[in-house]
């Protein structure tokens, strides 16, 4: 029997049960189409994360203070109080780093930002020009300050734009105005360009810079610095950069072999692996609990053709006495079922594509429907049709022809 005619017999039977056939497309249908979404919502999730995070500077390498050194009592120090950074660790960084192309000390502090009759509360941080470059923050308009700035600790600043809506309300033109933080009045200079939210769900917008030592001299009264930014020169040389900058810094701090680092380096890619390894767990997971629902449509295919046998007993017998032989019997029930499980298929990747959007649309969640998902959900549609189709098909091809028509 040529395989044309196999699955015109096939397409025959179903069309005979059309309601039989398609309740048993359902489980699959399901199936297919939970995974789908399930992997959708969890690659989009990885891919927003991996964006964001890389939006704050793919290169970038933090470095703090160690809250997790325990003072008198067991007691540990809020990091912003820590006072284990300084100015000549930047000197030795800049002098001695090779994987570093930046770096800038940074400070910040909280407070009201007020023009006019209009106040806002947010965080003034203190930085260095290269603080841009590091975070691959563009200017939208004005210019950056400089190192003259810095060294004169002029009171200069840039504003991001969740500042510029809530102060300067009535439209003015931020660069060239006055504004006033802890009582400090500052010119802002130039307007960041909107970053949006972090991976962590934090408005990157809502922060004025400023040269660090006006920060540190007019709004905290501190010497020190709380964080230092730098930048790797690429990708690959984080790991070179971060172990470059921790030998640097146990040097700067006079740190003895064995003695506990009174900092933490941190880099971008540590992040980035972080969050995707929690985010494919979880993809993962769903996505096993929604196969499920596959196994249950299959057991619901099995089933089904157990039933179809039992119907067609004398039909099986009336081929089977015309000279078709057991093997064109068993791929006469087992097209039928992969027929079934791919027809299935086909409705389920459909529906998992249009609720992928429509989890998009309506939830604001990222989703990505990839190709590997609908070729992956296709191959266990294809084997199961044959897994969970084989041993009702075997029966049938084993019937005895005299008894099968004999069936009432």
């Amino acid at each position: 029997m040529n395989v044309i005619n196999l699955f015109r017999i096939a397409l025959r039977a179903l069309q005979r049960n059309k309601m039989r056939a398609f309740l048993t497309m359902l489980g699959i249908i399901i199936g297919v189409a939970a995974v789908i979404a399930m992997v959708a919502i969890g690659q989009g999730s990885k891919q927003s994360i991996q964006s964001q995070l890389s939006s704050m500077g793919s290169n970038m390498v933090t470095i703090r203070p160690n809250s997790n050194q325990a003072v008198g009592g067991g007691a540990r120090l809020d990091a912003s109080s820590v006072q284990s950074l300084t100015l000549d660790d930047i000197t030795a960084i800049r002098r001695q780093a090779q994987y570093i192309t930046a770096v800038s000390p940074a400070v910040s502090g909280r407070g009201q930002v007020i023009y006019g009759g209009n106040n806002w509360p947010t965080t003034i941080q203190g930085v260095s020009p290269e603080y841009l470059t590091i975070r691959d923050w563009p200017i939208k308009d004005g210019i950056p300050f400089s190192d003259e700035n810095v060294n004169t600790a002029a009171k200069v600043c840039l504003v991001g734009q969740t500042v510029v809506e809530n102060i300067f309300t009535a439209g003015e033109e931020p660069v060239g105005k006055i504004i006033r933080f802890g009582g400090i009045p500052f010119k802002v200079i130039g307007v960041l360009a909107e970053k949006g939210e972090n991976a962590f769900g934090q408005d990157q917008d809502d922060i004025i810079l400023a040269p660090y030592t006006t920060v540190q001299k007019r709004i905290l009264a501190i010497t020190y610095i709380q964080n230092i930014f730098a930048s790797a020169r690429d990708e690959s040389s984080t790991d070179n950069a971060t172990a470059e900058l921790s030998d640097i810094l146990r040097t700067s701090h006079k740190l003895k072999k064995g003695d506990q680092d009174d900092f933490l380096v941190r880099t971008q890619a540590e992040l980035i692996n972080t969050f995707s390894s929690t985010s494919q767990l979880l993809t993962v997971l769903l996505t096993a609990i929604a196969g499920i629902s596959l196994i249950v449509g299959g057991i619901g295919i099995m089933n089904i053709m157990y039933v179809s046998v039992t119907e067609r007993t004398k039909e099986i017998g009336l081929r089977m006495s015309i000279g078709a032989r057991g093997i064109d019997i068993l791929l006469q029930f087992l097209v039928e079922a992969i027929m079934i499980s791919v027809t299935g298929g086909i409705i389920g990747v459909l529906l998992g594509i249009a609720a992928s959007e429509l989890v998009t649309i309506f939830l604001s969640w990222p989703t990505l429907v990839s190709r590997s998902s609908i070729l992956l959900s296709f191959m266990v549609c294809a084997i199961t049709g044959v897994f969970f189709g084989y041993y009702p098909a075997q029966k049938a091809s084993r019937l005895d022809p005299i008894e099968a028509l004999r069936y009432e």
